[in-house]
């Protein structure tokens, strides 16, 4: 039937609630709530009075909404034996009060625009009407859909304390990361000290959401000064307690980086120093600060952090690439050696491959390459630039080919001398002639167990 309404269109149905959007349409003098019209006037007994224009209200109504209008209305005040009051320094609108007349009776607020639910929401800070501002709070937040919604609303939030409101704008702000921290009015609630005082007020900012949002920012671009105001938040935040349990220093080496990056490096090498006067000292924290310092402080650093860390492989490799500048290949390849023996990582295996080729030690350059590709099948060299695979066809043509017995015998004396690159790099050629040898896989898993 309703489609043989003049003017209905079939569509419709498809179209965005217009409910509470279009603001209150009332006269001054009605407003409908449901299928009821009710009068602004009908039963009032007081009138609040803003400018030239005054609203009618039913007395114990207006004082039932807190304990301040109560005392006001019902105690020794003098608007208690006044019909009319004045309220026009209350920071209110002649619209804003007809909504508190109408809340007033029918406790809802569904029925007025934002504009004025905000104004409402003010209202009730300003005179601890609790159960309206909650109603106001719920209501508000409710209507953030968007971004554009919750920027709009999230100061308003922000300065009338409405913990639903911020609750609902900062869950828009996170589901919208990392493409909200390039939005600098979003910036501006996380970064600026006086935004996250209001958000600690409100309990709404802690250390873990300033560690969510840090690693967001580091993994978008370190380099954005947004980057480092929010790991100045996340420090701001953080108890001892907190600050032990999830590393605390490595904070501090975080903005360091981030520092670095945007080319403060002076900066960067005090943080990390005042890091390692500040704490018990450890090899990562000078290996971190060699990264900011320059001639004999940098070596100096990195020889500290081999002292207190023998496994850190940073230092060895900065060593031996110094060597090789030097023309020192040898003597760079012993100082890599140290590294490998304590652990068998594929950036040092390819270092290493490097020199012996800078040698043109190339039986030994392919030995560590297959080894390489044990830990790691698909690796690509020389910056992701060649791959291993590739390498190794290359260098083949440039050693000795062995037989099948040639490769037996060679894993036996390797094996036999706890050799473990070498019997890695024998059982990676014959796997490439004969996968199917499940001897040899299980030759190969334990080599990698050990």
């Amino acid at each position: 039937m309703a489609a043989l309404v003049s003017g209905y269109d079939p569509k419709s149905i498809y179209d965005r609630c217009q409910c509470g959007q279009d603001g209150l349409e009332a006269s001054s003098s009605q407003i409908l709530v449901g299928n009821e019209s009710l009068s602004l006037e009908e039963g009032g007994d007081v009138s609040f009075c803003i400018g030239d224009e005054s609203v009618r209200c039913v007395r114990f109504k207006i004082a039932s909404l807190s304990g301040p209008f109560k005392a006001m209305l019902y105690g020794s005040f003098l608007e208690s034996r006044r019909d009319k009051i004045d309220f026009s320094k209350t920071g209110i609108s002649v619209e804003g009060m007809r909504a508190v007349e109408v809340y007033s009776r029918t406790t809802r607020v569904d029925l007025f625009c934002p504009a004025i639910v905000l104004e409402l929401l003010s209202f009730a800070n300003r005179f601890c009407c609790e159960e309206l501002k909650c109603v106001c709070d719920a209501h508000l937040a409710s209507l953030v859909c968007g971004i554009e919604d919750a920027l709009i609303l999230i100061d308003h939030a922000l300065e009338e304390r409405a913990n639903l409101l911020v609750a609902s704008c900062l869950q828009v702000f996170l589901r919208e990361l990392p493409n909200s921290l390039y939005n600098q009015k979003v910036r501006r609630v996380f970064c600026i000290p006086e935004a996250r005082e209001r958000l600690s007020m409100l309990g709404h900012a802690s250390f873990f959401l300033y560690y969510f949002l840090s690693q967001v920012a580091m993994e978008e671009n370190m380099a954005l000064s947004t980057t480092v105001m929010l790991l100045e938040g996340l420090e701001e935040f953080a108890t001892e307690k907190v600050a032990e349990s999830i590393c605390f220093a490595s904070t501090r080496l975080c903005v360091a980086r981030t520092k670095y990056k945007q080319g403060q490096q002076y900066s960067a090498f005090r943080l990390m120093n005042s890091l390692i006067f500040e704490y018990k000292p450890a090899g990562w924290m000078y290996q971190e600060r060699s990264l900011y310092g320059v001639g004999r402080e940098k070596i100096m650093d990195l020889n500290t952090a081999t002292e207190l860390d023998p496994t850190l492989s940073f230092p060895y490799k900065f060593r031996a690439v110094m060597k090789v500048e030097e023309k020192h290949i040898r003597e760079a390849i012993h100082e890599i050696d140290k590294i490998i023996g304590f652990k068998l990582s594929p950036d040092c295996l390819e270092l290493r491959a490097c020199f012996f080729i800078a040698l043109e030690d190339y039986e030994s350059a392919l030995r560590d390459i297959r080894a390489l590709l044990t830990l790691k099948p698909k690796y690509m060299m020389f910056h992701g630039k060649v791959s291993g695979d590739h390498l190794v066809e290359l260098l083949s043509h440039r050693v000795q080919q062995w037989s099948l017995a040639d490769c037996w015998m060679q894993l036996y004396e390797r094996w036999s001398s706890v050799d473990d690159i070498g019997s890695l790099a024998v059982i990676h050629q014959m796997l490439v002639n004969d996968p199917a040898k499940s001897l040899l896989w299980f030759r190969q898993s334990l080599l990698l167990l050990r």
